[in-house]
């Protein structure tokens, strides 16, 4: 389980990192969004068979980074329409 966690902090920093712009997300969001985006990557890389969900594989790790670079993206969309501009 804490593996679990180290990874998802290391997915969503290197999807922040591969971001472009400045993103408003602390570190709890960016631990929440890495660990969505392994969650989604593992579920691909399971799904065309080229390992478990919980497996640490090259594939599911690039599509977890992918899918967690997506997930910020909403995030900032959402948190942007939320704010209002005086």
């Amino acid at each position: 389980m804490i593996g679990f966690l180290i990874a998802g902090l290391i997915i969503g920093a290197l999807a922040r990192l591969i971001k472009p712009g400045k993103q408003n997300l602390g570190l709890i969001a960016t631990l929440l969004l890495g660990i969505v985006g392994s969650l989604i990557g593992g579920t691909i890389a399971s799904f065309i068979g080229t390992g478990q969900i919980m497996e640490l594989n090259v594939f599911g790790f690039i599509v977890s980074v992918i899918a967690a670079v997506l997930l910020i993206g909403v995030a900032e969309s959402l948190s942007g329409r939320r704010r209002v501009t005086r």
